[in-house]
């Protein structure tokens, strides 16, 4: 399984590249005004960076008490760093980070980093939805199959979660031993807790409030392709970019690369040069991912101090002989 990334990764670019010789793609690049796409893509990430911790503080906040949103800014940007290598080391990292500022126990925690991952990837799919629905003539059916399955899932792993969830008065207890019963009651999971506590209006709320920072990157990137020298119409990027943000959103490949530039290429060669989205695609993938990491790496050593500091509290101290 471990080989099955970059193995999709390299057949994904391989495909790409026969189509689009990398002379071509070497081209695009030399072409493209770097100075001002850097203009828009840094101050993209830095924004995405803060409004994305003040995400995190109002979830925090929801299900384990408040958080102030400077105490939460270290864990938010070192995730940053670890997602260049893995995203989901980044998120059991962040939990662990969570579970020494919080003093919380550890599968909580987990469970809340997972639904804020699964309610941003649902929020994405409305949004491709809607999208879709736009422009249903010229998408393929197949694709519908995207916001159907996400409907379908949450249907089913609530109503799931709602029915073995514990009955008022009655505390969820962790199992001595494995067992097929523990197997068969999720709603008793400490990692499923936030989902069976947030009521329907937290979902709505966080959906609510992730959807300016959506908008945001999606005018960031309108403009932004203009300095790769493409016209992009901003109604085809409303409908599209979403549908290729969900999709990057499946770890499938090495960094989420190749199938986000698939997508950007499917979607947007009626509009532009297929080289031109190549390297844009790329530019703006590199360009996210390095920017976000250095912002963790600035940070890295104040979470450094303040995870010594807990551990170093939570030690009582030797007594002196």
């Amino acid at each position: 399984m471990r080989l099955l990334p970059p193995l999709l990764t390299v057949v994904i670019f391989a495909l790409i590249l026969r189509r689009i010789p990398a002379a071509r793609l070497v081209e695009a690049l030399g072409r493209a005004d770097i100075a001002a796409f850097l203009l828009l893509m840094i101050p993209n990430s830095v924004i995405y960076f803060a409004w994305d911790t003040f995400l995190l503080a109002k979830v925090i906040g929801w299900f384990h008490g408040r958080v102030r949103y400077s105490e939460l800014l270290p864990v938010r940007a070192v995730s940053y760093v670890v997602a260049l290598l893995q995203t989901q080391v980044a998120q059991f990292s962040m939990a662990l980070y969570l579970r020494q500022k919080l003093q919380a126990p550890f599968l909580r925690l987990a469970g809340t980093v997972l639904f804020i991952t699964l309610v941003e990837i649902t929020h994405l799919a409305l949004w491709a939805a809607a999208g879709m629905l736009l422009f249903r003539e010229t998408i393929p059916r197949e694709l519908f199959i995207i916001p159907a399955a996400f409907a379908g899932f949450w249907a089913l792993f609530v109503s799931w979660l709602r029915l073995t969830a514990p009955q008022a008065g009655e505390e969820a207890t962790a199992p001595e031993r494995f067992s097929i019963g523990m197997l068969l009651r999720p709603g008793h999971w400490e990692i499923c807790r936030t989902f069976v506590h947030a009521p329907p209006k937290r979902y709505a709320q966080f959906i609510a409030l992730r959807a300016p920072l959506f908008f945001l990157a999606l005018v960031f990137h309108w403009q932004a392709v203009r300095t790769f020298g493409m016209e992009i119409p901003f109604p085809q990027m409303l409908a599209f970019l979403p549908i290729i943000f969900v999709i990057g959103a499946v770890p499938l490949t090495v960094g989420r690369l190749g199938t986000t530039q698939a997508a950007w290429i499917f979607f947007f060669s009626p509009f532009a040069d297929p080289a031109s989205i190549l390297a844009y695609s790329l530019a703006a993938h590199a360009t996210f991912m390095l920017s976000r990491g250095a912002l963790g790496l600035l940070f890295v050593p104040r979470a450094y101090r303040e995870l010594a500091g807990v551990t170093a509290r939570r030690v009582p101290a030797q007594e002196s002989v």
